[in-house]
């Protein structure tokens, strides 16, 4: 041992020396030590002695205070450098030393900088000392922010005023450092709101006024730095009227002119430059420091200054009644660029993309205005949509009468306008909040166009498409069949791929509401014509051709004889994406519709089975599969067994079921656990007790169950491989539950083993969910259950049932789905109804404590860590009950916020004490709730929760997804008070006011 250890320290030394030596002047030595660091990198253990080296000799640069103030001064001294990018990286060091120093080792910093850009004798001194201010406004504090602006800014208004002596660089630096100061202003608004408006109050009328003054004078083409210093001012401008309202709102008039003349004059300029392609744009292109100086970025910064002012109850009164106007000019800044023309037309792939994800541009920015304006003004704003668009649209008119080659790009603005905007729209239709008869207005603007060369108009005919697609509720079934008969039609013609992709889009929308009758005959064609594009499309039009047919085949027009057509194709694409996570679900997505149209289960499984059944019984075998293969293969037998038939379920388990166990036993690829986990749950859910004695020993298939279970609740397994046991146990308790009676407790302690070490939310929440459904199990003698926890131990707490119910009340509010919130939530209500004594000498976590420190810093939460009260087991599971009712009435209420606030405000005068409030003689003020009314709660909280539990078909069959949580709670609730009223209303005192309120609601049924 002592010899190793020497002879370990000598490599050591060795290492260090040569480490020391690649530092050497000598490049003969430097060349020497590099070789031998280069050989000796090829032996084992050399990164962990680099390590050790590392730990052990690395020591911070000592550099003395005399030294640190010689190089703080020799930066200062330099910041007046005549290279500008010099310049720059001079202004970084100093920025980096001064989040150390600045103020307290550096107090001269800010008066250094302060006289530097007031020497108009010395303008690369101000250029550099403004420069040097922005980076470091960009990272102050809420403790400097303060301090600095009433300094700064008078001096930053200076240059601001001065065209004549600071150019627009310097004058756009000045305003930037405004915006970082004012935004870090607003942040602290929140907290100390009156100090923050006292110390701008004084600056906001002058700073208005010289926005103004900038913004009065018309946008420039070609002139990058005048759309520099105009978008700093929106920027500022953003800034003052997001965080300080009330103090903008009287200062606000007096930029509304020039704001409107920025807007009207920056749309003719970028008519020309970005539309028509006729002046320079600057696209993407950068100043010296880093600062985008595009056109579109100007652009796209004005509208996000408009969509402030709209958004603002206050502000939108100023702008009211011009809204017509704002809504007409910006549908003309929807038109399409001469470069996304450009790009689009030769990648359709980018045009769908861009359509799909609504990649930032001026296009999208102006939509999210005029969606912005139909929220805020209500039927003004939709009167002034409909005008805006009519009018547009006849002006595309009078150009296309007068022979314009352009005419279309009006048109096609319009309709995106209108196909964006299509949901409030058609709800305005149905409220009656317009007159204007919308379908009428759309069939004028898209039958119009119905001969026109397709070629020619590509974009339009897209268009058109896809606002059929949009607005399909309002138009008449003779033009929609019309329409739908045309995309038929186009998917097979050799026509620019963005008009097939308009196609696609109206089939999708279309195809599922149409008449099959008059449709069927063309079906085969139109398959036909959709597998042909399958072998062209790739990327995002691959994806919109699977969607396409997935709508096709779902609406019910795939026959089984078609079946041979299409599956085959699918499962190839389905192979060659195996990789590619969205490909790969789009594909299966469309294999399971296949399976479950007539006629197709059986001939799709002939094609799957003997594909995934050597993969999965191979797996150890093959060599250089692709990254997936398994977790693929896994994921599609999953499919194929969702809700099929029992000879199809066989048929998979013969080829298969061995082969998931084997991988739940042996792999260590997380995604391949995850997945067999999965196809393993859904063997059970679908073969159920069959599924024993297919294999000829059911003892040894239930073998292999528990030991598939017990290698998932290994706690030494990484969270990740076990992340869908919960879905897995779950099954085998439901659908076996004679051959799992004698193994709960082992599974019991298994689970809490698992729980403790669980490092994953979903994780966590599967878990307890299994615990919650044993809870109902074990009804009516929920004792039992609770004394069987209480007999096995757990690591840090007394035993298994004082961890699990902390766990269990810390998690509650996390879990989601509809399924797992009814079970959980019924099962600590069975809990609570069991009086067991245990529950009242068992203390868990409550609510937090809030902080009156402030904005809470990464620095103040690790001195300061959140602080939680404590509360009675019994008192925090009611508490959860209550927040579980105000949920159900939040959603029913369409989560208003007024709505929620008025569940909070309860009149001192509407009861009589905390003990009495849930029998207050006043309860039925707030309503009193039928039992139709607590079916109506249940109905919209299951629409609203969806269940996103693993996957809902595996829960369907459990009995207790039927249940009315509503009712179920005021059934308690009810039950509660009656028995025990003493217990209760003891418990109920720990409730705030708005807990308190939803019981009282339920109790008066």
């Amino acid at each position: 041992m002592e010899t190793s250890a020497v002879a370990g320290d000598q490599d050591q030394q060795w290492l260090l020396n040569c480490l020391s030596a690649t530092l050497d002047p000598n490049q003969e030595v430097r060349s020497s030590a590099e070789a031998s660091l280069n050989q000796a990198s090829l032996q084992p253990g050399f990164g962990a002695a680099l390590s050790k080296e590392g730990e052990e000799s690395f020591e911070l640069p000592a550099v003395s205070s005399e030294e640190k103030e010689v190089i703080r001064k020799l930066l200062l001294s330099s910041l007046d450098d005549t290279h500008r990018k010099i310049c720059t990286a001079i202004s970084m060091a100093v920025a980096s030393i001064a989040a150390y120093d600045w103020p307290e080792d550096w107090p001269d910093l800010l008066p250094f900088l302060l006289k530097l850009i007031t020497d108009q004798s010395n303008m690369n001194g101000v250029h550099g000392g403004l420069r040097c201010l922005a980076l470091l406004s960009a990272d102050l504090d809420d403790a400097t922010v303060p301090k600095l602006v009433p300094v700064l800014f008078p001096v930053l208004h200076t240059i601001v005023s001065f065209p004549e002596s600071y150019d627009r660089y310097v004058r756009t630096k000045a305003l930037s450092i405004v915006y970082s100061c004012t935004a870090m202003l607003g942040v602290m608004s929140g907290v100390s709101k009156t100090e923050m408006f006292a110390l701008m109050m004084p600056m906001l009328k002058p700073w208005m006024n010289q926005f103004s003054i900038i913004l009065e004078h018309p946008v420039q083409p070609e002139d990058p730095d005048d759309w520099g210093i105009k978008m700093e001012v929106l920027k500022c401008l953003n800034q003052f009227i997001q965080n300080f309202p009330s103090l903008a709102e009287s200062e606000f008039l007096v930029v509304v002119r020039p704001l409107w003349q920025t807007f009207v004059s920056s749309l003719r300029v970028y008519t020309r430059s970005s539309i028509e392609g006729t002046e320079d744009p600057y696209a993407g292109r950068y100043d010296s420091d880093g600062a985008e100086k595009s056109l579109d970025s100007f652009v796209i910064q004005l509208f996000e200054f408009l969509l402030t002012i709209v958004g603002s109850a206050k502000l939108v009164k100023v702008i009211a009644s011009n809204v017509r106007e704002l809504v007409y000019h910006t549908i003309a800044f929807l038109q399409m660029t001469e470069q996304q023309i450009h790009i689009w037309s030769i990648d359709a792939n980018q045009f769908l993309a861009d359509e799909d994800e609504s990649t930032y541009s001026c296009r999208v920015s102006g939509a999210l205005l005029l969606e912005e304006v139909v929220s805020y003004c209500g039927r003004e704003g939709i009167d002034a949509i409909i005008d805006a668009a009519s009018k547009r649209f006849n002006e595309s008119q009078q150009e296309k009468a007068a022979g314009s080659t352009v005419w279309w790009r009006m048109r096609e603005a319009t309709l995106f306008a209108l196909a964006f905007l299509s949901e409030q729209l058609l709800e305005a239709e149905v409220s009656g909040l317009t007159s204007v008869r919308l379908g009428e207005l759309l069939e004028q603007m898209i039958t119009e166009d119905i001969g026109t060369g397709v070629h020619q108009y590509p974009f339009l005919y897209a268009r058109i498409f896809a606002s059929v697609a949009r607005f399909s509720p309002v138009i008449s079934d003779g033009v929609l069949e019309h329409f739908l008969s045309a995309a038929i039609t186009t998917i097979a013609m050799d026509v620019p791929p963005p008009v097939k992709v308009g196609a696609c889009r109206a089939l999708s929308e279309l195809l599922p509401k149409a008449n099959k009758g008059n449709f069927q005959p063309q079906m085969m064609g139109l398959f036909s014509s959709l597998a042909d594009l399958l072998h062209q499309a790739r990327d995002e039009t691959l994806h919109l051709v699977l969607e396409t047919l997935q709508a096709a085949i779902k609406a019910g027009f795939l026959t089984a004889s078609m079946e041979p057509m299409i599956s085959p194709l699918i499962l190839n694409i389905w192979a060659l994406h195996v990789s590619d996570p969205f490909i790969s679900i789009d594909a299966i997505e469309v294999l399971e519709v296949i399976k479950c149209s007539p006629g197709c289960i059986h001939q799709l499984a002939s094609r799957i089975l003997p594909y995934v059944g050597p993969i999965l019984n191979n797996v150890w075998l093959l060599q250089q599969q692709p990254d997936g293969l398994v977790a693929g293969s896994l994921d599609l037998l999953t499919m194929l067994l969702k809700s099929a038939s029992t000879d199809v379920v066989k048929a998979a388990y013969d080829v298969c079921f061995d082969a998931v166990i084997r991988i739940i036993l042996q792999s260590e690829d997380h995604s391949e656990m995850q997945n067999a986990t999965e196809c393993l749950a859904t063997f059970i859910s679908e073969g159920r007790q069959q599924m024993l004695v297919w294999g000829g020993d059911s003892g040894f298939t239930m073998r292999s169950l528990l030991d598939a279970a017990s290698r998932l609740l290994n706690p030494d397994l990484e969270s990740s491989g076990s992340l869908f046991v919960g879905s897995y146990i779950l099954q085998l308790i439901l659908h076996l539950p004679s051959q799992m009676a004698q193994h709960i407790r082992d599974l019991v302690a298994a689970l809490v083993r698992r729980l403790q070490s669980a490092q994953i939310a979903g994780l966590r929440s599967s878990l307890l969910l299994i615990f919650a459904r044993l809870v109902h199990m074990s009804a009516p003698n929920v004792e039992w259950f609770i004394n069987m926890l209480m007999t096995i131990p757990s690591e840090g707490y007394g035993n298994s049932f004082v961890y699990v119910m902390s766990e269990w009340t810390k998690l509650q509010g996390e879990i989601q789905g509809a399924y797992p919130i009814k079970v959980t939530t019924t099962a600590l209500a069975l809990l609570l109804s069991t009086r067991h004594p245990e529950l009242a000498k068992i203390n868990v976590q409550g609510h937090l404590i809030k902080s009156d420190a402030g904005i809470t810093t990464r620095a103040k939460a690790k001195l300061a860590p959140d602080q939680w009260t404590v509360l009675p087991l019994p008192a925090k599971i009611l508490t959860l009950l209550a927040d579980a009712l105000i949920e159900i009435q939040e959603q029913v209420l369409g989560d208003d916020d007024e709505e929620d606030s008025d569940w909070e405000e309860v009149q001192e005068g509407d009861v009589e004490s905390d003990k009495d409030l849930i029998y207050s003689t006043g309860a039925a003020s707030l309503g009193r709730p039928t039992y139709e009314h607590l079916e109506a709660m249940a109905k919209v909280y299951n629409e609203n929760q969806g269940d996103d539990y693993e996957d809902d078909i595996l829960c369907v069959s459990d009995p207790l997804n039927e249940i009315n949580l509503a009712k179920y709670l005021a059934d308690f609730f009810m039950k509660f008070s009656q028995t025990d009223r003493q217990l209760f209303d003891t418990l109920c005192q720990s409730l705030t006011q708005a807990q308190q309120n939803a019981i009282r609601m339920v109790l008066n049924c």
